[in-house]
């Protein structure tokens, strides 16, 4: 374990679970949000996806505001706005809106993936241009929007310049570990769905990384997805709802969340498995015990600054039991932390 327990932040894929819609989703986040806040977490970030039936936070930064405007101290963030969707200045203004608003408490997480389909990526953007390749400039661009005017700048942000919100560059990839590295911002890596390169990206990043005036040091956050519950059975079960939705995603018929099924990893076929033991690799599951073993191990193994979690529960009661269980592990684990530096 490192010297001290990193925060632990949320990251909410704003599910619309099946029996229920996109307003009861929501209703839940703003619940999760303030028991979030009640608990102790650090953030509590929602992601940008288009076109996906389970997914309720496409205006992402319409729903940040729902959370901060319900909140009173929780920093509420992207995790992350898929910045080939939307020209930088339009993300400036709103930003810098939600932080004029809720000023210390806004973060931008900024990934170039477009978090959808082609089809649906040119019904966002009237033409494909948005092209991903121009993701550095687009972030350099976003970045001048958001410091203080230069002398005879012309484009401004208003609201927006001066604000300097805080922006992380997401990624499942290396590239993202690069640029963050060569900017000198914060990393954050989608280990909680794409954790092939976790490692690889995290030495990379702290490796490069360029002091800026954004950033003096390497600041990683690495994402999990977690389940807690008083069993490690009863833990495996709720974990199913991702395990299906999972599966259901990649094999092309995004849906709702599903609620869990009794024995679901015994249905599994071997490429089945497989699939979701790779994608899934860094979620832990079960109760807090478990959990705890295998989130001691998880941030000794990366060294992170911080831990953000997803917990997709079909059950919002569930769900918030989860994360009320996730904080007391966390606390554990800063105990013993404490102990052994008495030694």
């Amino acid at each position: 374990m490192p010297s001290t327990v990193p925060p632990f932040s949320v990251l909410d894929l704003a599910p619309i679970c099946e029996g229920g819609d996109a307003a009861q989703t929501l209703r839940n986040s703003l619940d999760l949000a303030r028991q979030a806040e009640r608990l102790g977490y650090l953030r509590y970030w929602l992601a940008e996806h288009h076109n996906m039936p389970g997914i309720a936070s496409s205006a992402t930064s319409v729903v940040i505001g729902h959370i901060a405007a319900g909140t009173s101290r929780i920093r509420v963030g992207s995790g992350g706005i898929m910045l080939p969707n939307h020209a930088p200045l339009v993300i400036a203004e709103q930003f810098g809106t939600l932080a004029t608003l809720f000023p210390g408490r806004i973060d931008l997480g900024l990934g170039r993936a477009p978090g959808t389909d082609p089809r649906t990526a040119y019904a966002l953007r009237r033409n494909l241009t948005g092209d991903s390749d121009q993701f550095p400039e687009d972030v350099l661009e976003l970045l001048t929007y958001l410091a203080r005017p230069r002398a005879g700048q012309r484009v401004r942000a208003i609201p927006g310049e001066g604000t300097e919100v805080p922006v992380w560059i997401l990624g499942s990839s290396l590239f993202g570990a690069q640029l963050a590295a060569a900017m000198g911002l914060p990393f954050a890596f989608a280990s909680h769905f794409a954790p092939a390169h976790l490692i690889e990206a995290l030495a990379i990043y702290r490796s490069k990384f360029e002091p800026s005036a954004w950033l003096s040091a390497p600041r990683v956050m690495v994402g999990s997805t977690v389940v807690v519950a008083p069993t490690d059975d009863e833990a495996r079960f709720h974990f199913s709802s991702l395990q299906q939705a999972f599966l259901n995603l990649r094999s092309n018929r995004p849906g709702k969340l599903p609620p869990p099924r009794m024995g679901f990893d015994e249905t599994l076929a071997p490429v089945e498995r497989e699939l979701l033991g790779e994608a899934l690799s860094c979620a832990f599951v079960g109760s807090p015990e478990t959990v705890r073993r295998g989130l001691e191990q998880f941030l000794a193994r990366t060294g992170a600054d911080e831990l953000i979690v997803s917990g997709q529960i079909h059950d919002h009661a569930a769900r918030l039991r989860s994360y009320a269980l996730l904080a007391e592990v966390r606390e554990q684990l800063s105990q013993g932390v404490a102990t052994a530096a008495g030694g």
